[in-house]
């Protein structure tokens, strides 16, 4: 699905958090640290199209999702949406691309206010844009809430938060990222926080949306099995960079860095008699505001070169549309 022109193109997208200075920091006057949550990341994702951005946690991989709606400001680079560098937008010009561009939080027992029914959740995005009366926002929110498969949703409409299942929560979630009929969703982890007897149906409800709505994602896991279920093309993700990236079935079953290849064997299988193999990787995550240098992953890496030490690999691309930044693979 990468016919055609992307709907987001990011490029080298970069987001630095400030490091508070204690005191003794401002009297020896030494130098501003930063985690560097996302350094230097570029992708494009096109229309219809499921990306993945996947990797261990704190690679900054939801800190890119948050970065593309600026829902947190980027330090640099450029997020277009058809085009357009979103990073330029105005206040007026910004709350219309929020219609187009919307997010699925990770935790639905975080990101709905418990004090607030069904409706009044589904509805606030409306209230907010100005869009209906009273009656036309009723009917667009049951319909919505049908969409997401909530039936009968006067069943719904008037329960809080704490009287739905996890699964119905997110549904709920789900249901208000769609209501102002958007072109581009975040899913941010949307299933990990789900019992396992519901995650096939929330990944089926949306890839059932994608078609039925249009729906260009941008789908943030760290559970790779996930991924090659419901993802057309895979970044995988390590201190800020993308280390691998193309078809997710190329690169989950064909990888070529030793980051990658380390998270694939650490995925479970439903055989018992299978164990899971063996991490090829040493140590832990290196810390975002002392970044190694040349390639960030070389202090874990089991092939670590001199090069690997002193060069930054680039994305290179070892087949067709299937890129690695790796030294082994030049």
């Amino acid at each position: 699905m990468t016919s055609g022109k992307p709907v987001i193109e990011v490029v080298n997208l970069k987001k630095y958090f400030p490091v508070r200075a204690g005191l003794i920091d401002l009297i020896m006057r030494r130098p501003r640290l930063y985690i560097k949550a996302v350094d230097g990341v570029t992708f494009s994702i096109y229309e219809k199209e499921i990306f993945c951005l996947a990797g261990e946690s704190g690679c900054g991989k939801t800190t890119t999702g948050r970065a593309i709606l600026r829902l947190v400001e980027p330090t640099a680079g450029k997020v277009l949406f058809k085009g357009e560098n979103v990073l330029e937008y105005d206040n007026v010009r910004l709350k219309e691309f929020r219609k187009k561009a919307q997010i699925i939080f990770q935790d639905p027992y975080e990101s709905l206010h418990p004090r607030m029914s069904v409706y009044d959740i589904v509805e606030e995005p409306l209230r907010i844009h100005k869009i209906g009366d009273k009656k036309e926002r009723l009917e667009l929110v049951t319909k919505i809430l049908e969409d997401v498969e909530l039936k009968p949703p006067e069943e719904f409409l008037y329960r809080r938060p704490h009287e739905l299942s996890g699964g119905q929560r997110q549904r709920v979630a789900i249901a208000r990222a769609l209501i102002l009929n958007p072109e581009f969703i975040v899913a941010d982890e949307p299933v990990s926080m789900l019992d396992m007897s519901i995650r096939a149906e929330i990944l089926n409800l949306m890839l059932k949306l994608r078609d039925e709505h249009k729906l260009t994602y941008l789908f943030i896991t760290h559970d790779l099995a996930v991924a090659k279920y419901i993802c057309d093309r895979i970044g995988i993700m390590y201190l800020g960079k993308i280390f691998e990236l193309g078809s997710v079935e190329e690169v989950i079953d064909n990888p070529y860095h030793p980051y990658t290849k380390a998270l694939i064997s650490a995925i479970p299988t439903p055989d018992p008699r299978v164990k899971i193999g063996e991490i090829p990787i040493k140590g832990e995550v290196s810390s975002p505001i002392n970044v190694p240098s040349g390639c960030s992953f070389h202090p874990r890496c089991i092939y670590s070169m001199k090069i690997c030490k002193e060069v930054e690999p680039k994305l290179i691309e070892v087949s067709k549309g299937h890129y690695v930044a790796c030294h082994l693979h030049r």
